[in-house]
C-alpha cells in the first residue's frame, strides 16, 4: 500500500473537525515548498550579479577568511 493510501484511508475515518486541521497542514507544507523553491531560485538567478563583485583582486584577501 502506497503512503498516499494509507492517508487517504487515515483521512477518511477522521472527524470533520479534524480535517480543517490536515488541510491548514497541507497548505503549510506546500507554502514552505514554494517559498524555498523562489529562495533557491532568486540565489541563483542573483548570482551572476554578484559574479563581479565576488571575484575581483581588491577582495581576494578575503576569500581565504
Amino acid at each position: 500500500m502506497s503512503v498516499k493510501e494509507m492517508l487517504k484511508r487515515e483521512i477518511d475515518s477522521l472527524p470533520e473537525e479534524m480535517l480543517k486541521e490536515i488541510y491548514d497542514f497541507v497548505k503549510f507544507l506546500e507554502f514552505k515548498s514554494e517559498k524555498e523553491m523562489l529562495a533557491k531560485v532568486s540565489q541563483r538567478l542573483s548570482e551572476s550579479s554578484f559574479q563581479k563583485i565576488w571575484d575581483n583582486e581588491e577582495d581576494a584577501v578575503y576569500d581565504s577568511l
